[in-house]
């Protein structure tokens, strides 16, 4: 018997023997019961920390719990290798991208086979490889087809000095997180893929009680995030007529400016109305205005999402513009608002500010009129203190609303509704927080969008048989813009598909999370080259259990 335990002479024996044996290859075996364990893949960023090793031991010690109950048990490992941190240390230190993720890779891979997991590795998916990204672009081109994926301007972070696209978290108080320079709001084409025709199938699927969803099981947290995140709302939209005209003598927007809000029995309450940055009316009035123009720039300084504006102190100026009521006709000033987003609804909204704490505050800040519309009993209004029952929609009655007085929320919105129809000013309607999702990044290091641009047929797809488009593996990104963009070899010998002359590639790539989007089906059947998801698939999925942080749960 030896003196003292040799726990790595013990471990080498043990390794050897499961690599010899294979021990943790599985297949496909009819008749037995199947438990399928995946873990949510890691970034390659160099080495395990606490969090991979305490979620891989949990499935870990599961799954070989259950092979020596008798169930053939799949436990995968891949890697989600694309995205920003590989080009930020191809930045520091000078190589590329590719490099810098492969031997993370190797060495992370190394940590864990250490651990002694029981990971198939024979499935394992990487998703920096072409023959794993050949699907994210096959996928594309198919949604392309359906009109699912579409193209359109969007607006993004953009820092002038670095001259390319920001993430938000790269956006640090307005300036950019590398070079300090005041970070611009930019509107730049870019792919969409329109999720929103989904939003409702979404909803049902997560919501817990409706009796359509398929996400029994899972906790109760996750799925309301998923709900609130798809954010069904139930309302009204309507237009404020105008007369103000282009400089072609046109009525803008059709002399119709819409707004999207679910408190219409608020509607004899609006002292004002806020329009973002970018709409077409802040464009108009800003023309003639230098004050409006300069407002308009600084406020393209601002965050690109819901979550940055709601923290940031809202601002507002006057266009000098106004909108006739609906309902009075009587004219409504119009305000160019830091806080309205053009990507949102139809970029307006209607201000009434002694039912809306936003509102409230912004017309005390800026001195705009205060009209108390609905009441509850018992409550006194005040103009200068905000008090949560300003806002009740469930004891609130309407009052100095005319036709609307005595009226509760939900008999004042249905009345509301009928007299903007009869105007043929509004509608009912539902609308989701969700938005199209934006896939287009100005990076290099990601999936390259399979389409091709010709001087004579605009953005032309790749064809199928020309897939995958390969990302060249040689270029170190030195903060300067997308390399892809000067790279000859990217390039070279690109012709239209159309009409054969030649034409260069899309530089954009793919939001990384398209990667992360579907890999545990491709650990179902890894190795197949004819189909995406492939036979392997019919008997693992649907997953058993999925292990992950749930900040994930949304997003993606």
């Amino acid at each position: 018997m030896q003196e003292k335990y040799a726990h790595q002479d013990v471990e080498r024996a043990a390794h050897a023997h499961w690599n010899a044996t294979d021990a943790y290859r599985v297949s496909e075996v009819a008749g037995k019961k199947k438990f399928y364990a995946c873990s949510m893949l890691p970034y390659p960023s160099g080495k395990l920390h606490m969090g991979h090793v305490r979620n891989y031991t949990i499935n870990d010690m599961l799954a070989r719990q259950l092979r020596m109950a008798g169930h053939n048990v799949l436990m995968p490992m891949g890697w989600d290798a694309f995205g920003l941190p590989a080009e930020n240390a191809a930045i520091k230190n000078g190589v590329p991208p590719a490099k810098w993720t492969y031997d993370n890779i190797a060495y992370m891979k190394q940590q864990m086979q250490a651990m002694g997991l029981a990971i198939d590795w024979s499935r394992e998916v990487t998703t920096c490889n072409a023959d794993y990204y050949k699907w994210n672009q096959w996928l594309f081109l198919k949604m392309l087809e359906k009109g699912i994926a579409y193209r359109k301007t969007q607006v993004v972070n953009w820092d002038p000095v670095d001259q390319t696209v920001l993430a938000n978290e790269q956006v640090i108080d307005g300036k950019g997180w590398r070079t300090g320079a005041v970070v611009e709001k930019r509107e730049i084409p870019g792919y969409y893929l329109n999720i929103t025709a989904y939003a409702e199938e979404l909803l049902e699927h997560v919501q817990i009680g409706n009796p359509k969803a398929t996400l029994n099981g899972w906790p109760d947290k996750v799925r309301l995030m998923q709900e609130n995140w798809i954010g069904k709302s139930e309302g009204v939209r309507f237009a404020f007529p105008h007369t103000i005209q282009d400089q072609g003598g046109e009525p803008i927007g059709g002399g119709r400016m819409y707004v999207f809000t679910t408190r219409a029995d608020t509607i004899m309450g609006v002292t004002f109305c806020a329009v973002a940055p970018e709409h077409p009316l802040a464009s108009h009035a800003a023309a003639s205005n230098p004050a409006l123009a300069a407002f308009i720039e600084e406020c393209k300084t601002g965050g690109t999402t819901e979550a940055e504006l709601a923290t940031q102190e809202k601002k507002g100026m006057a266009t000098g513009l106004t909108v006739t009521h609906p309902i009075t006709g009587e004219e409504v000033d119009v305000w160019v608002g830091n806080y309205v987003l053009m990507s949102y609804g139809d970029g307006a909204v209607m201000g009434v500010p002694a039912h809306d704490e936003r509102d409230f505050a912004f017309a005390n800040k800026y001195g705009l009129r205060i009209q108390q519309v609905v009441s509850v009993e018992g409550e006194v209004f005040s103009d200068h203190t905000w008090a949560d029952w300003y806002g009740d929609k469930q004891r609130g009655v309407c009052v100095n609303s005319g036709a609307l007085d005595g009226l509760g929320y939900k008999a004042a919105v249905d009345k509301v509704a009928a007299l903007l129809g009869a105007r043929g000013l509004g509608e009912k309607k539902t609308t989701f927080r969700l938005r199209d999702w934006g896939v287009s990044r100005q990076r290099y290091w990601g999936t390259p969008i399979p389409i091709i641009h010709c001087a004579e047929h605009g953005a032309v797809p790749v064809p199928e048989k020309d897939l995958p488009v390969v990302l060249p593996q040689d270029c170190i990104p030195d903060g300067s813009g997308n390399p892809l963009n000067h790279h000859e070899g990217f390039h070279a010998g690109v012709v239209c598909p159309l009409c054969g002359k030649a034409a260069r590639r899309e530089t954009d790539t793919m939001d990384t999370f398209v990667d992360s989007a579907w890999y545990f089906m491709r650990y179902c059947d890894p190795v197949n080259d004819e189909r995406m998801v492939a036979d392997g698939a019919d008997y693992w999925m649907p997953m058993d259990q999925y292990i992950g942080g749930i900040e994930h749960a949304i997003l993606h």
